[in-house]
């Protein structure tokens, strides 16, 4: 996903190419047959950033597609790991979990601002985008944090804690909208800066939400938060925006 820009941006949606590169049944087709090249690779422990280069070269994929590309992928390793740790909706009530604030909010906002998002082969989704330093809220922020703050709500989740990034520019300003709508809201939420996020998400057996594969990765358990989003609040499907090619070989 891209940020729009100052003048003109009140939404989180596509860049003029993305129809062209992820829109079509060519793109969609070239997407498929290059995630199942690299998830081959990446399954046999070659190296990400040569074997990203290797699919990009052979189907003349555009950085905009490489970065979803390498969003979707992962090797099977990853996809066997991270589904251990993986926690069902029963496994939640009661349960106090950590949200990668801005990864969420972000991808969320992408889905309802009509960009594309793109399933991984670990079952989560991706945008590809990415915040330089500054935030900017878009019309479908509250929505977005509403959205989550039901849906864990009827989950009985015990407690939510939202983590952001403490060096982003208006961090500062979610945090007290998150502590804003809590109150109107009756959300049971604390809302933290880090300077350290992806460290912090992993420590202390933390129950978490997110979709960054380094944190899945090394984290204790997580949730897939926005893939129960799409499936119960909003039916996949009814988005067109939503890509989730799937393996054709191994």
């Amino acid at each position: 996903m891209q940020e729009n820009s100052p003048k003109t941006g009140k939404n989180r949606g596509k860049s003029s190419e993305d129809d062209k590169a992820f829109g079509t049944t060519i793109a969609q087709n070239k997407l498929q047959e290059g995630l199942s090249d690299l998830h081959f690779l990446l399954s046999r422990d070659y190296p990400s950033k040569s074997s990203l280069a290797l699919v990009g070269n052979r189907y003349r994929l555009t950085k905009r597609q490489l970065t979803a590309l390498l969003g979707m992928s992962c090797s099977a390793n990853d996809i066997q790991n991270r589904k251990n740790k993986e926690v069902n909706t029963t496994d939640l009530k009661n349960k106090t979990i950590y949200l990668d604030g801005f990864n969420i909010l972000i991808l969320l906002e992408t889905l309802l601002s009509g960009g594309y998002i793109f399933k991984g082969l670990d079952g989560c989704y991706r945008d590809i985008s990415s915040v330089h330093g500054t935030y900017r809220k878009v019309n479908q922020t509250e929505e977005v944090l509403l959205l989550v703050g039901k849906t864990l709500e009827t989950l009985e989740i015990k407690k939510v804690v939202w983590i952001f990034d403490k060096p982003i520019s208006n961090s500062g300003k979610l945090k007290v909208l998150c502590y804003e709508l809590a109150e109107k809201h009756n959300f049971s939420w604390d809302a933290d800066l880090e300077y350290s996020p992806d460290k912090f998400l992993v420590q202390e057996d933390r129950l978490i939400c997110s979709s960054d594969a380094w944190i899945l990765n090394e984290c204790t358990s997580w949730f897939n938060l926005v893939k129960h989003i799409i499936t119960t609040s909003y039916k996949q499907g009814v988005f067109e925006n939503i890509i989730s090619p799937e393996i054709v070989t191994v």
